[in-house]
């Protein structure tokens, strides 16, 4: 079914992120639409959507960030509601995807819990899932529904295109474990600088231990290139331990500021000069320290919802 013109686009929040659904909605020229999310006494949620919405092109937003079961649910309950009301169709944007982490059986009898959350989103009703910066990228094969999936790497070396200019000669970007030297690089790539290589070994969960540093960042300022941050050990221990080994400067980016646990105390003592993220999850104010910068995604999500309406290409915002 082809969806054209724009009175039956209609945008809905639950309550993870409401500031970038706000600014999503702004961006589109639409209004967010009336709905109530909230919980019983029990801890229940309950939803009620207070406008029609039957034929409706429904776009659902909800990171599924901390509290993660609880914005889960929410998503899930409200796809329901929407798909009980007859909508035309329903599209779960889902900015950070909770879970992502949990994508193989690590050790045996682990579960996969990544596809679980796709087969519930899926069994729930959704049409199709519009988000950003999986932790894994096959996770777009989870699905069987229809997934767009977004970048942040252009927002981010924009960013520092702008702030360095010419000064990037004296950058490296770095990839603070193994499996971030494809996201590395291809910063790297958009900012015509090298890449180093931090090779660690992880003794448990949450815990990093630094190994050493593949490639040359004596005498370089840096920027150290993740998904997400959220314990902020392996972004941390991968900053102090460059300005060991003779970085002059260490800034560090990210799509996702998850930010739990000791997170902000570590970023607060680390040699992180500044920390530039994005607004896929809702950074609370008590998180927001000085050498926190962050972007919005919310042109970026507005663009690719206005192309997954009107049936137009979302692969050309990255050409």
């Amino acid at each position: 079914m082809m969806y054209t013109g724009r009175s039956n686009i209609k945008i809905f929040s639950c309550n993870a992120n409401t500031d970038l659904a706000a600014a999503i909605a702004k961006n589109l020229g639409l209004t967010i639409g009336q709905s109530e999310v909230t919980h019983f006494s029990d801890g229940e949620i309950s939803v009620k959507i207070d406008e029609t919405i039957r034929g409706a092109d429904v776009f659902i937003i909800q990171s599924t960030s901390q509290p993660v079961n609880d914005n889960l649910m929410e998503l899930l309950i409200m796809i329901d509601a929407m798909k009980r009301a007859s909508a035309g169709r329903i599209t779960a944007v889902m900015p950070y995807y909770g879970y992502a982490r949990q994508d193989r059986k690590a050790r045996a009898r682990d579960p996969i819990s990544a596809k679980l959350v796709a087969n519930l989103i899926t069994t729930a009703g959704a049409d199709r899932v519009l988000t950003m910066d999986l932790h894994c990228a096959q996770i777009q094969g989870f699905f069987d529904i229809p997934l767009d999936h977004l970048v942040g790497v252009p927002l981010l070396t924009n960013y520092y295109r702008e702030k360095y200019g010419d000064d990037l000669n004296n950058f490296v970007a770095v990839s603070p474990d193994l499996g971030s030297v494809g996201r590395t690089r291809a910063f790297a790539t958009k900012l015509e600088i090298p890449i180093a290589i931090i090779d660690k070994r992880r003794p448990k969960a949450n815990v990093s231990e630094i190994m050493n540093i593949i490639g040359n960042v004596e005498g370089k300022k840096v920027i150290l290139v993740d998904d997400m941050i959220d314990t902020a050990g392996t972004i941390t221990n991968a900053a102090n331990a460059l300005k060991e080994r003779g970085a002059i400067e260490v800034d560090a980016c990210c799509t996702h500021a998850v930010l739990s646990g000791p997170a902000i105390e570590r970023i607060e003592s680390s040699a992180i000069k500044e920390l530039l993220v994005l607004d896929t999850i809702s950074v609370s104010a008590e998180k927001k320290l000085s050498k926190i910068v962050d972007l919005s995604v919310s042109k970026i999500f507005a663009e690719a919802i206005n192309r997954i309406h009107e049936g137009t290409s979302v692969s050309k915002l990255f050409d």
